[in-house]
């Protein structure tokens, strides 16, 4: 087997090569052949591009992995393994009173959104009769992926993000499957697959937000769910494992590292994530969070680390903890005391502007929680209380969903879903981008997805993660069930056009309707 600075020699030489051949002077588009069943039919390249963008007619193939790939077989698929299942309100949920907002406690200069008390919905702007859309900061934004789709999945993937041009990746490490069978385990295949990912990642040039969740079995005398480890060392040896193996030692000065920033844990305020011995409380949090804090902080004094965005619900008894409440436990048990801790935040708003403060009538919007403006204002007022104003939020998973052209009705409890057509995806989410980068204390925002409605079985399955994807499968951008291709819905293309300010396409996939949801 070749020694790890022989593959970096390798990774080196390929990334200039790369780098050198993937660097036009103007945007291009970037197809692999999409292939979610497997065939031994050659698969024809998309050609639904906006006209202000010229397709290439050749792909550069990823160099080869020095690695034996997990590959797909014709009867087995990789399924999905992200934890997220959906915006949370309970099983039991009953529309509550109306609340009134509380007055901002912000410091005098920080806005977050307008006042308002009923869900607004600026006019787009436009120039000759084309829409406008706000330039944003590209590398403040990412996309999630999931670290168990086939190289094949994992290379369209990447080139749809190369092609929209945002400098963030976010992938969920999930630690039972990396360490399955003793806290001192690595180099296992599927270890080795991630590790060829986020080289691959780095290589084209993505930082990496990893967030690491799931113990192992043998880490867990309660086996239901998901949880925390017993003992929360545990968690800090295998980040120490997981750094030294993945982030090289060698050449780290040109290479730079594959893991860029960790987020510790996912929504531990909801107990199928929290299914253990530590107690389900911002305090049981804190336990597991300070000595994995210390390993990180034993390899990097610099790295981002990022607490583990909660849930939006409210207090349901043994299944979710207020997450605002849940913060403050976390500020109680000692969070104030890290002074270069990153707060993480999943502001989702179901069919709510994000402009919009609480409350309305028309259901799913009689509730702070339902509200992008209200989370994102009250974890800034519970940081600000704390004296952690100088203290970024990132926002580590957040979209709109929409269940437009989508067969049957949503799946239940997320009927709110046909609120949202995908032009009200389009402009509610660049929206929500632009407040959160002209805020001053927001750091990185990370979209939840970019192709889950393109994995196997899952728009068949009426899988509710399908309705945030930014690509479809079918043609011309038209959802097409079977068609083996992909296709790109309007937000793709309105958050290729924000990152790009000498860049106006003339259409995002289709003829906009004015006014656009959200843009103004």
């Amino acid at each position: 087997m070749m020694t790890r600075k022989l593959l970096l020699l390798i990774s080196l030489f390929w990334g200039a090569a790369l780098l050198t051949s993937c660097m036009p002077p103007t945007p291009i588009v970037v197809y692999m052949t999409a292939t979610y069943i497997p065939t031994e039919e050659p698969l024809s390249l998309a050609t639904n591009t906006p006209e202000a963008v010229q397709p290439i007619t050749e792909v550069a193939a990823l160099p080869t992995m020095t690695l034996t790939p997990t590959a797909v077989s014709a009867t087995i698929t990789v399924a999905p393994s992200v934890t997220w299942r959906g915006a949370i309100v309970g099983p039991d949920y009953v529309p509550p009173t109306p609340v009134t907002p509380s007055p901002t406690t912000l410091p005098a200069g920080e806005t977050i959104t307008p006042e308002v008390s009923q869900p607004v919905e600026p006019t787009a702007a436009t120039s000759g009769g084309v829409v406008v859309i706000p330039t944003l900061d590209p590398n403040r934004i990412g996309i999630q992926l999931d670290i168990n789709l086939s190289q094949s999945d994992w290379q369209d993937a990447m080139g749809r993000i190369e092609t929209l041009g945002i400098e963030w990746v976010k992938v969920q490490i999930p630690w039972r499957e990396m360490q399955p069978n003793n806290r001192d385990e690595f180099g296992n295949d599927f270890f080795r697959r991630v590790e060829q990912y986020l080289e691959d990642a780095n290589r084209r040039g993505f930082s990496v937000l990893a967030s690491v969740v799931k113990a192992p079995a043998w880490a867990r005398s309660n086996q239901t769910e998901d949880g925390p480890p017993d003992n929360p060392a545990d968690l800090a040896h295998f980040l120490t494992i997981l750094l030294r193996e993945v982030n090289p030692d060698q050449m780290r000065d040109v290479l730079g590292d594959y893991i860029d920033a960790v987020e510790i844990w996912n929504e531990p305020n909801l107990i199928r994530e929290w299914q253990g011995t530590l107690a389900f409380s911002g305090a049981g949090y804190m336990q597991l969070f300070a000595p994995a804090y210390d390993a990180l902080r034993a390899y990097s004094s610099t790295i981002p680390i990022i607490t583990a965005g909660l849930a939006p619900t409210g207090n349901n008894a043994g299944i979710s903890v207020d997450d605002t409440e849940y913060l403050r436990q976390m500020y109680a048990a000692g969070l104030g005391a890290y002074n270069d801790v990153i707060i993480g935040i999943h502001p989702y708003s179901w069919g709510n502007s994000p402009d919009a403060l609480c409350c309305g009538t028309r259901g799913w919007d009689e509730n702070p929680h339902f509200y992008f403006a209200e989370t994102m204002r009250s974890y800034r007022e519970i940081m600000v209380a704390n004296g952690d104003q100088g203290n970024q939020l990132w926002i580590t998973e957040f979209g709109y969903a929409t269940w437009d052209s989508f067969p049957g009705d949503p799946p239940v409890g997320s009927e709110w879903m046909r609120f949202n057509d995908k032009w009200t995806q389009a402009g509610y989410t660049i929206r929500a981008l632009q407040i959160a980068q002209e805020s001053g204390y927001v750091g990185p925002i990370m979209l939840w997805n970019l192709n889950f409605a393109t994995l196997f079985g899952l728009v068949e399955n009426r899988d509710e993660r399908i309705a945030y994807s930014l690509l479809v499968p079918g043609e011309g951008c038209q959802l097409q069930l079977g068609n083996p291709n992909r296709t790109e819905r309007p937000l793709f293309w309105m958050l290729y056009d924000a990152v790009r300010p000498d860049t106006q396409l003339p259409d995002f996939c289709g003829v906009p309707p004015s006014p656009i949801p959200g843009l103004g």
